[in-house]
């Protein structure tokens, strides 16, 4: 059967955003971001949003689930199977073909995998027990409770909350279902070594563009409690900025942390493959025209 969703994921600094433009604006597609941060307005030079890869050939590529909320709203896989059902067939109602393309691999497999959720009611006692406990209690409990979480929400006491009361509060009406896309999936391959060296030269590019200055207004705006939850740039240059650390430790750490991301996403597509989910790898080393050339020739083909 044609596939009704394409997916290009893979880790970061790997081109994902330009590849599926280029994509895009040969099939007359749109694109849904998989990114658990770039929904999130103001984040852009830290987010990696990549705006102008979205315009190709002088046409405005149309994206999805960027820019929707603002710093410190809630935004979980739930809320991200929601918006993508009602994206997904806007697009399709626009007889558009949808691109699913990030390296959040949650979101991802929430599409590929079609997982199942629950709207939950609110449990205002289980809250007040949860609250006492610390970040590490709250780590321990999702984890035995098997629940998948991104790095953000993770470390974030107040969203680890949520997902354990989603978890645990009584299930009222109908499940959230992921439609059949019969989504094939492509996601670039790209050496440790490359990955390192692309991750180095995109930060030094991104601290050239005024990253600091942008976590400097955030964190004046939303506080360092926001800033700090979202991890890696917002995380250590927040730390910066407060005088816990010099310039050039900051962006050392922030690299390796960076580079300990791209390690954890490619973990995941890892368990992605031994779930059944088959894979497409695309080398980052091939020119854009074999990439999509590839891209276009196994999509026509695969089951």
């Amino acid at each position: 059967m044609k596939p009704e969703l394409i997916v290009i994921t893979g880790p970061t600094a790997s081109g994902k955003t330009k590849l599926a433009a280029q994509l895009a604006y040969l099939i007359n597609g749109a694109i849904i971001s998989a990114d658990s941060r770039q929904v999130f307005r103001k984040m852009t030079i830290g987010t990696g949003k990549d705006l102008d890869d979205y315009i190709v050939q002088g046409n405005k590529i149309p994206y999805y689930l960027i820019d929707i909320l603002n710093p410190g709203e809630f935004y979980s896989a739930y809320n991200f199977a929601k918006d993508f059902i009602r994206t997904y067939r806007d697009i399709k109602n626009k007889k558009q073909y949808p691109i699913l393309c990030g390296g959040t691999g949650l979101y991802i497999s929430a599409v590929v995998e079609k997982y199942r959720f629950y709207e939950t009611a609110p449990d205002n006692t289980l809250r007040q027990k949860l609250e006492t406990k610390s970040l590490e209690e709250l780590q321990k409990t999702a984890s035995n409770l098997s629940i998948s979480l991104n790095t953000s929400d993770s470390n974030n006491k107040r969203r680890l909350i949520r997902h354990i009361e989603n978890k645990l509060s009584s299930l009222k009406g109908n499940p959230i279902i992921i439609p059949e896309t019969h989504p094939v999936v492509f996601a670039i391959k790209i050496s440790p070594e490359k990955r390192r060296e692309k991750i180095e030269q995109r930060l030094e590019t991104r601290l050239k563009e005024g990253m600091i200055e942008e976590v400097k207004a955030l964190l004046k705006e939303y506080g360092e409690k926001t800033m700090m939850s979202y991890g890696l740039e917002y995380k250590y240059i927040t730390l910066y900025l407060k005088g816990n650390l010099s310039y050039d430790e900051m962006k050392i750490k922030l690299a390796t942390e960076i580079y300990r991301f791209s390690k954890r996403q490619m973990t995941w597509f890892r368990r992605m493959e031994r779930n059944g989910i088959k894979i497409y790898w695309i080398d980052y080393e091939w020119p854009e025209t074999q990439k999509i050339e590839t891209i276009l020739k196994i999509a026509s083909i695969a089951e």
